[in-house]
């Protein structure tokens, strides 16, 4: 187990490690710091639909019942908002909770609305008659009205640029072009879109450089499985959605140094590209060669939810095993979430980390669609505030990386089209289903604050601790949840 005194050696470590990593792709780990000036995009959305909402007529039945349908939408499905930070905190730091302390509650004493809709307010105007425009459209979608919607989005996709210097207009215009897919693949079928990992691949490594959330994800998750493995000499990791394995560098080196000696570790990595884990494996595999640490690497390009047989993870009697999930939107990683269940309860690891997306991936088009548009223009609102608009790497953040992960939620996820129920939130159906949470540690909690460290405090980053779980956010929004699990049966 790491001790306090070795937290910043770890973050150094994987840092260090990161960017070797990096640099094998032409990708720099400097970002310019230049403060904008605050857009509160997410706000601004959060006020201009409830506006729209009061503003619906109520003259037909089914436009009542849609009304009161996207009201309960923001009520109950954006994303959570975080405790606020103590006025009496010193500059940059963070303030930890012991409770969750949510709130969806923005009115005043008074009753009245209140809302800070930041110094951008050059965006009002137009931007907002892009976003009525933009809601209007989703509730057309919502009600199969396609050939209105269609009319609607040729003037959202003529009007709004990605490229625009307002935070609103490039959010506008994302989901104008994720809700363009989703009218004309309900008229030509279901939507499979090709993926190019590579150029994924190269976008989430953009975004572990310019904000935490890849990081806290990487530090807390890793952590977590060095408690839970002390001591045992043979570990096995399952990665859900390997990717290029950024995280796990840190975590050997860590493991290599320990007082008793290296583990035997073994890793099996899941993805959609033999090509990719292959090569995953290989560069794995050289930087624990170099550490003198036995390792082995078993590559499988299927979804987790989708393996029949549980040999094909090659899990050996003895060994102390750990699994690993930090979701996104890019694409659906792991298949059928029962049969991801059953299997996790088939391999009772000693820890399972998972890290979640504040965002609903269930339910109606209507669900996801508020939940996103709440849930992104927070994402766009963090990084508006750390890059400026021409910046080439916000650029290729948002659309190689956030662009696919709109269209995914909008334009080709849902049961309707899948034929498949998502679960809404992961912790909760493990805590169903017989699993038993390992609260994160004070030293996880340790490694969440260096991370935010590395970024300047006054961008607005929170984080929380409560219910045994640590959430990273932007200002009261929650954006990512980290959480630790273990099987009654390991």
């Amino acid at each position: 187990m790491l001790v306090a005194g070795g937290l910043n050696k770890f973050a150094q470590v994987m840092q260090s490690q990161e960017q070797i990593i990096c640099s094998n792709y032409g990708i720099s780990g400097k970002n310019s710091a230049k403060n904008l000036e605050r857009n509160e995009l997410s706000q601004w959305v959060e006020h201009v639909t409830k506006q729209l909402i009061e503003d619906l007529p109520e003259t037909e039945d089914e436009t009542e019942e849609e009304s009161a349908s996207v009201a309960a939408f923001l009520d109950d499905l954006r994303p959570r908002k975080m405790a606020k930070k103590d006025s009496r905190e010193s500059p940059g730091s963070v303030q930890i909770h012991a409770h969750h302390g949510w709130s969806n509650d923005h009115r005043t004493s008074d009753g009245q609305n209140s809302f800070n809709l930041g110094s951008d307010r050059s965006c009002e105007e137009p931007g907002l008659n892009l976003l009525t425009l933009l809601l209007e459209c989703a509730v057309a979608i919502s009600v199969d009205n396609l050939g209105e919607a269609h009319r609607m989005l040729l003037e959202l996709t003529q009007t709004a640029s990605p490229h625009d210097a307002s935070c609103a207009e490039r959010v506008i215009a994302y989901f104008a072009t994720a809700m363009s897919s989703r009218v004309i693949n309900s008229w030509l079928g279901v939507c499979s879109p090709l993926i190019n990992h590579k150029t994924v691949n190269s976008a989430f490594q953009v975004f572990n450089n310019v904000a935490p959330f890849i990081k806290f994800a990487h530090f807390t998750s890793n952590q977590a499985i060095l408690e839970a493995l002390h001591r045992h000499e043979r570990v096995h990791i399952i990665d859900l959605d390997i990717m290029q394995g950024l995280q796990w560098p840190a975590l050997f080196h860590i493991l290599a140094t320990r007082a008793e000696g290296p583990p035997q570790v073994r890793m099996t990595g899941l993805g959609n590209s033999m090509e990719q884990l292959v090569e995953t494996g290989k560069n794995l595999s050289n930087f624990a060669r170099r550490l003198g640490m036995y390792f082995e690497f078993i590559p499988v390009d299927k979804k987790f939810g989708n393996i029949v047989d549980i040999s094909w993870l090659k899990i050996r009697r003895g060994e102390a095993l750990a699994v690993h999930w930090l979701q996104h939107s890019l694409y659906d990683a792991t298949g059928p979430d029962w049969n991801t269940m059953r299997l996790l309860h088939g391999l009772g690891p000693k820890i399972i980390t998972l890290v979640e997306q504040e965002i609903a991936h269930e339910g109606s088009f209507l669900d996801r669609f508020v939940s996103s548009l709440h849930y992104y223009s927070t994402i766009f609102d963090s990084l508006g505030a750390f890059l400026p608009g021409d910046d080439p790497s916000r650029h290729q953040v948002e659309h190689c990386l956030l662009q696919r992960e709109i269209n995914n939620v909008l334009a080709v996820g849902g049961p309707a089209r899948s034929g498949e129920d998502k679960f809404r939130l992961w912790r909760s159906e493990l805590l169903k289903t017989g699993f038993v949470q390992i609260p994160m540690s004070t030293n996880s909690m340790a490694q969440a604050q260096l991370i935010l460290n590395m970024f300047p405090p006054a961008h607005g980053y929170s984080l929380v601790q409560g219910d045994g779980m640590l959430r990273l956010g932007w200002k009261e929004t929650s954006l990512y949840t980290a959480s630790a699990w273990t099987s009654l049966h390991p």
